[in-house]
């Protein structure tokens, strides 16, 4: 039998992918937020789901080590890698990649100070700006580094911007809109390709009823 393997995206990500598995016939055969495991079978035989870090997702999927995957939009972006399509917006989870400054400041002049976990992605945004950068990598607690005097400005995820207005901060440039995205690995697209084909169609007919 053949083995698929779907990683998936801890946190909100899963919390939204796992009704929609189910409306597409896909359920793990036990409860995955009660569990320490990280490697789920399911009622489909030969499907098995992994719970990983968000950024770790287009890896396994890049290098082969899981056949599909579900990760943010953002994530793909700042990975950059090939080795997969993304064949599907699965439309849940959804926010925007943003710049965000002290409220009231006006536009930094010459060169900025930017704090983000997404390098390339800033880098890529403020080279089409025009504009010099440097680029502080943080990986949480991104607010502070304005009040701090760390930074500038930040580029980061903004849901609703309630955490942006409690530290005393704005949204200012929209970088990208995200959601969560089905990736499939182009070398098991072949080998596999009727049972990941099944998947995605399966998917496909949820997300688009």
């Amino acid at each position: 039998m053949t083995q698929i393997t779907l990683a998936l995206t801890k946190g909100r990500i899963l919390k939204e992918t796992l009704p929609l598995l189910e409306e597409a016939g896909i359920v793990p055969t036990e409860d995955i937020f009660s569990s320490r495991k990280l490697v789920f079978p399911t009622n489909r035989p030969g499907l098995r789901l992994i719970i990983l870090r968000g950024s770790d997702v287009p890896t396994y999927v890049q290098f082969g080590a899981a056949d599909i995957g579900i990760a943010g939009k953002d994530v793909l972006l700042e990975h950059q890698g090939d080795g997969y399509y993304e064949p599907l917006d699965l439309g849940i989870a959804q926010c925007k990649l943003m710049t965000a400054v002290p409220v009231g400041s006006s536009v930094q002049k010459g060169r900025l100070r930017v704090a983000t976990k997404y390098i390339n992605v800033a880098r890529q945004f403020y080279a089409e700006q025009g504009r010099q950068a440097d680029l502080i990598k943080l990986f949480g607690a991104m607010e502070l580094a304005p009040i701090l005097d760390l930074a500038h400005e930040i580029v980061d995820i903004v849901d609703t911007g309630n955490t942006l207005r409690a530290n005393g901060l704005e949204a200012r440039d929209e970088i990208a809109d995200i959601s969560a995205r089905l990736i499939v690995n182009k070398a098991a697209m072949k080998t596999k390709f009727s049972e990941l084909q099944s998947t995605v169609d399966a998917l496909t007919r949820v997300v688009m009823k």
